[in-house]
């Protein structure tokens, strides 16, 4: 019987069933058996060196633990359904808890209340930084900064209902300059709605009431109302989604007041593409706008966006690129009634810094197409010659690094697994010898890890880094009175008390040599194959 996996994946929470080598559907006899088998043999009143009783000692909990999960009935569904993590989240178990949707629904439950926890514990701050940068202002002798925006906004939740937010803008331009305060009460008022309370004190002071609804799983309403403190004109916004589809939504939205207008919009997002787009229509004005984004690898994206209406006629074109886990680094060219411009963009996290430049007010074909060629060109040419170099040498330093800690925790699993089958020898060689009175089944090699180092077994693959271990005396320990062995399906083999995973991230296989009525046989198996030896026949 030959067999390998296709990938290093298999069913989850079975490490359990692979301690005591059960089948993931033992009976409650089947579970008592296999711990009396193992406790007797690790249990530390049996063990006389004080350095191995600290080894049966941690094996001897590992034991306790499966079996006090895998015979309670309750725990044990818990522990199928959800693993480890079911049994350490703070599920609160009883007798109303016994059938698998109620055990998840509460499972469910503790997760959305560990992150409110979260939410609780945290400020989630957001700003953005935007400076207007002139060339030509800067060549007339009157500088290059033309002006400069900042917002930022810090949201704490009070409680598992309520949440404040607390944010300004400031604002400056060559003559001018001026701020607003901003403080927002936000509260849920049941699943499907929410009400907010705002205040802004400054340029545009202001209050405000904001309330949104969920009317139906695919579309929500949103309804503002706000009063302007300076002015005393009074707002009203009516806003309608709906979602399209899975990837794609549309809104409509009506404003009345000094400024009224209709917009109907449209969003699409998925794995690899994002696009909008949104026609308004107020008095004296009308526009429409348009951006596309699509992901052109993992890292790095392009991005076009357009803009026409009676104050607006502009396209800008350029990408970005992911520099790190939480940052991106984005270049745009714009050009439009306004000039032409190219525009930086860094965003990390929730935060933003925006550096439009203006580059000329008026457009010449020559000039806009140097302005176009020249950044593109150099970006490819760092690319290719700087950044790519740059980034192989960090990635081949992690990797570096990566099977260096990887070789010392498989070296440290090694040894434990090691110390275990030293604790299994005295059983497994007393095991094997009544074998070989009988003519039974004795294991002669098993090697468990890496299917290549494998194949190469004749020629001594053991060691800390061949991605191979010895596994011999846990197969002859395994083999019964009877002279069969069994190992199950689905339970990963890594989990088998004196075993380890020699080869991390990598497909894995177990070979075995036994002999059997005094004839010679080789099996090898999937890491979550069946095993049984000898086979039907031999």
């Amino acid at each position: 019987m030959m067999g390998e996996e296709a990938a290093p994946m298999g069913p989850p929470n079975r490490e359990l069933y692979a301690l005591l080598n059960l089948s993931p559907e033992a009976s409650d006899e089947e579970i008592r058996k296999a711990y009396r088998q193992w406790a007797q043999v690790y249990h530390p009143d049996k063990i006389q060196s004080p350095q191995m009783k600290e080894v049966a000692t941690e094996n001897f909990q590992r034991i306790c633990e499966a079996y006090e999960i895998l015979s309670d009935e309750t725990k044990r569904l818990i522990y199928d359904l959800y693993g480890m993590e079911g049994l350490t989240s703070g599920l609160e178990l009883g007798p109303r808890l016994s059938k698998p949707d109620e055990i998840k629904e509460e499972l469910e439950r503790i997760k959305r209340r560990n992150e409110e926890a979260k939410k609780m514990a945290h400020f989630q701050p957001t700003g953005s930084i935007l400076f207007n940068l002139s060339v030509p202002d800067f060549l007339g002798g009157d500088g290059i900064m033309r002006g400069m925006v900042m917002a930022s906004q810090v949201q704490s939740q009070l409680s598992k209902d309520d949440a404040i937010a607390i944010g300004g803008n400031l604002a400056a331009n060559e003559k001018s300059g001026g701020g607003i305060a901003t403080a927002i009460l936000r509260r849920q008022i049941s699943p499907v709605s929410s009400i907010e309370f705002v205040a802004s004190a400054g340029l545009q002071s202001l209050i405000g009431m904001q309330t949104t609804r969920q009317l139906t799983i695919h579309s929500t309403a949103t309804i503002n109302i706000s009063k302007s403190l300076s002015d005393g004109s009074i707002n009203l916004t009516n806003t309608w989604t709906r979602q399209l589809s899975e990837t794609s939504s549309g809104n409509i939205e009506l404003a009345l007041g000094l400024r009224s207008a209709i917009t109907v919009g449209w969003k699409k997002r998925d794995e690899n593409v994002s696009a909008a787009g949104d026609f308004k229509i107020e008095s004296g004005a009308l526009g429409a706008s348009a951006r596309y984004t699509r992901k052109l690898s993992s890292k790095s994206h392009g991005r076009i966006v357009g803009r026409i209406g009676s104050n607006a006629l502009e396209i800008e074109v350029g990408g970005g690129r992911k520099i790190s886990e939480f940052s991106t680094v984005r270049m745009m060219y714009t050009i439009g009634i306004k000039g032409i411009f190219w525009k930086l963009e860094l965003h990390r996290g929730s935060q933003k810094l925006i550096v439009p430049i203006l580059l000329s007010s008026h457009i010449a074909p020559v000039f806009a197409t140097g302005a176009f060629i020249v950044p593109t060109s150099l970006y490819f040419l760092l690319k290719k010659f700087v950044v790519k170099p740059y980034l192989r040498k960090r990635e081949k330093q992690k990797a570096l690094e990566n099977i260096e800690k990887t070789w010392g925790q498989v070296g440290e699993a090694r040894a434990r697994a090691e110390k275990a089958q030293q604790l299994l020898q005295t059983v497994a060689t007393r095991k094997r010898n009544r074998q070989v009175e009988t003519d039974g089944l004795i294991v002669t090699k098993a090697l468990y890890g890496d299917p290549k180092a494998i194949e190469r077994r004749d020629e001594g693959v053991e060691g800390v880094d061949s991605g191979v271990i010895d596994v011999t005396v846990p197969m002859n320990f395994l083999v019964s009175d009877s002279g069969q062995l069994k190992l199950h399906e689905g339970v990963k083999k890594s989990g088998i008390m004196g075993f380890c995973d020699p080869c991390p991230g990598q497909p894995k296989q177990l070979y075995i040599a036994y002999t059997y009525h005094s004839q010679t046989f080789e099996v090898t198996v999937g890491d979550y194959e069946e095993l049984s030896i000898p086979q039907e026949g031999q």
